[in-house]
């Protein structure tokens, strides 16, 4: 499997408060984390960043090959765990972060399994030749109104209140998360990203570029079409392909 990421800071914003990480290991089992800072500008640059470092070290200290699907699961929760207490504490103890925060999606792929955990409004799609599928659901206020009936997706999309999200990493001492696990099937791809991208790009568009492009191209065309459309937000996709 391939890995390929890309952030970028957008058209509107002067600082980047995006944070990807990425990597393999020696199995050949891939995995990545993307966050998408709140907090103000240092604060949410801060947090996405303290929560990727952490995820990346209990990912890579805590991982072995002989993982079952269950251990797989346990280690993203232990480590996505490790990192709220690692930025609560901070926004506790740092003059001036006092209620940052962080969204996450998190992804082990291993065997053709997709393992997902995520807070948050940050998104994880699975691409096939079956179609496009949003693995996860937003933890945000404008998809408890898609939930309830009283706006369509395709309003949440310019909602005035579509950045507003009710789960976020750092912000309390325990965090609630959701869990995922999907079929990686032959020819698929992953695709991970903040919401400076899911605000822009619809499902079929998403679907199109997958299929048209590939490798670095496919991340660099995707924030380059999040910038043709506004960019009104930082940008950041991770995809992780067959």
């Amino acid at each position: 499997m391939e890995i390929y990421s890309k952030s970028d800071v957008g058209l509107k914003r002067s600082t980047n408060q995006d944070y990807c990480m990425t990597g393999t290991f020696s199995d050949g089992t891939v995995w990545a984390v993307v966050c998408d800072g709140m907090g103000g500008a240092q604060g949410g640059s801060i947090a996405s960043r303290v929560a990727a470092e952490n995820i990346s070290e209990s990912l890579t200290s805590g991982y072995n090959g002989d993982m079952s699907p269950e251990g797989i699961r346990n280690l993203l929760q232990l480590s996505v765990e490790y990192a709220n207490k690692a930025v609560f504490d901070m926004a506790i103890h740092v003059p001036g972060l006092d209620g940052m925060g962080t969204t996450v999606v998190c992804a082990v792929v291993k065997k053709k399994r997709a393992h997902i955990i995520h807070a948050g409004d940050s998104r994880a799609y699975i691409c096939s030749d079956e179609g496009v599928r949003q693995i996860t659901t937003d933890h945000s206020v404008v998809q408890q109104l898609v939930d309830i009936g009283e706006i369509t997706r395709e309003q949440a999309r310019q909602h005035p209140r579509r950045n507003i999200i009710t789960r976020a990493l750092g912000t309390e001492p325990e965090l609630r998360t959701d869990y995922n696990t999907v079929e990686f099937e032959d020819g698929a791809s992953l695709v991970m990203c903040t919401d400076g991208l899911s605000n822009y790009i619809t499902d079929d568009r998403l679907l199109d570029f997958v299929r048209e492009y590939k490798s670095e191209e496919l991340t660099d065309k995707l924030i380059e079409a999040a910038k043709e459309l506004g960019g009104s937000d930082n940008i950041t996709v991770a995809v992780i392909a067959d």
